[in-house]
């Protein structure tokens, strides 16, 4: 006897939003006999989390080996809003009558966050959680995660127009003579992308040694650093290959030019602001691999990851002059935003297709959400497309949670990130 079903909807077919918007969203019980409550209470909070555990070999003293096993940990929080529905945390017993029952919520998000990251060894995560607050038993607990994007502008930045280029030059010794030169020159037009565009890329080998070059090996990486805060202070670092082209080979003597492309999947940007605990960045790695009895070439170059992608370059629309105009520093005015956040979605207005209204003016589950106007300052940009990242949460039950709590959506959350495939980078340095 109690709750047949409880159910929690956005206002956002994704489940998305940008830093500063407002989440609506309303909570659907379905209950199979009248239900006594103190009150119905809903908690949004965003936090990011890092945690691992290190093992270590020490001798007692007795001389004896023993591993002692660590965890390490660090938390922030960004903000907690919570607020009855119903009732109150020191009102009178209400009972909810049977069947199905619906309660509307709301939420403004602070206007700088971090965005969305799943990660190895922690997160940054925005949650929504809706309990039934019952007096003498336990509480009834359903939660939902969401995606928060802190919109990356990369036209804010001169840098990210720079392009890539990598030069690597290597003489082989034979006897004690060293041979002409095997070089090597790879370029990309750009540094800064948005996930769904492709990244062109040329190679050209000059390869006058006497050593084949087998492979030319270009790795995108997510490099992340951990921080944990307790017991001690101690970061953890990983290195994660997302994609891989390789070409080759390249014989003694001949010379070679091919080109490549690498499709940026759905991740997040770079640079997670206001975190202090997970930094997030990108690179190119770079390995030229030759003959085992010489060491291969390698280098290394950062890339950033955007959620707005370069405009005005290769036919693209250049900026309008209502564009506000940007202090010294390169950061955008905190009272006048560079570029207002392109939302995947706002509230639906009251009704539906068919003409019907629907409690507090609701889209449908699962139908798509209203997309908002453009901003007159990319007036040509078409609109993103939002996909699910590879990278999930193995689960977003905190600790001290109940396991009996509900969760809606999907069982391993992950966020989801605007993509660009439509939007083609410049062509390639001449």
């Amino acid at each position: 006897m109690g709750i047949k079903e409880a159910a929690i909807y956005l206002d956002n077919q994704y489940n998305t939003y940008y830093a500063g918007q407002t989440v609506n969203g309303r909570i659907e019980y379905v209950f199979d006999s009248p239900k006594k409550v103190r009150g119905i209470h809903v908690k949004f909070k965003g936090e990011a989390h890092t945690e691992w555990r290190e093992s270590k070999q020490e001798e007692d003293a007795e001389g004896k080996t023993q591993s002692t096993d660590t965890l390490h940990t660090g938390n922030e929080e960004y903000f907690q809003i919570s607020y009855y529905l119903l009732g109150s945390s020191s009102g009178n017993e209400i009972e909810i009558p049977a069947g199905k029952q619906v309660y509307n919520f709301t939420c403004t998000l602070p206007p700088v966050l971090p965005s969305s990251f799943e990660g190895q060894y922690g997160y940054v995560r925005y949650t929504v959680k809706v309990t039934l607050d019952r007096p003498w038993k336990f509480d009834q607990e359903t939660k939902m995660a969401f995606t928060v994007i802190n919109a990356l502008d990369l036209n804010l930045n001169p840098s990210y127009k720079e392009p890539i280029h990598f030069q690597m030059e290597k003489t082989f010794c034979c006897f004690c003579c060293a041979s002409p030169p095997l070089s090597v020159d790879i370029q990309a037009p750009v540094s800064g992308y948005c996930p769904g565009q492709v990244i062109p890329i040329t190679i050209d080998i000059e390869n006058k040694s006497n050593v084949q070059l087998h492979l030319v090996k270009i790795f995108l990486r997510k490099v992340v650093t951990y921080r944990a805060t307790t017991p001690s202070t101690l970061t953890k670092k990983t290195k994660d290959i997302i994609l891989t082209v390789q070409e080759g080979p390249a014989p003694a003597g001949s010379t070679k030019h091919w080109n490549l492309s690498m499709e940026i999947p759905p991740i997040p940007p770079s640079n997670l602001v206001n975190c202090n605990i997970i930094d997030l960045d990108y690179d190119l790695k770079v390995e030229c691999v030759v003959p085992t009895t010489h060491i291969n070439m390698k280098d290394r170059k950062y890339i950033t990851i955007g959620t707005v992608p370069l405009v005005g370059m290769a036919g693209q629309a250049v900026p309008t002059p209502s564009a506000p105009i940007m202090p010294s520093d390169g950061q955008s005015s905190p009272s006048q935003p560079a570029v207002l956040p392109v939302a995947p979605g706002q509230p639906a207005q009251p009704g539906n297709a068919g003409g019907e209204a629907l409690p507090g003016g609701w889209v449908l589950p699962g139908a798509p959400a209203q997309q908002p106007p453009y901003q007159s300052l990319y007036p040509t940009l078409t609109e993103p497309v939002y996909k699910v990242s590879p990278y999930q949460a193995r689960t977003i039950q905190d600790r001290g949670e109940s396991n009996n709590m509900a969760i809606a959506g999907p069982v391993n959350f992950a966020p989801y990130y605007p993509t660009y495939a439509a939007v083609q980078p410049p062509p390639l340095p001449q």
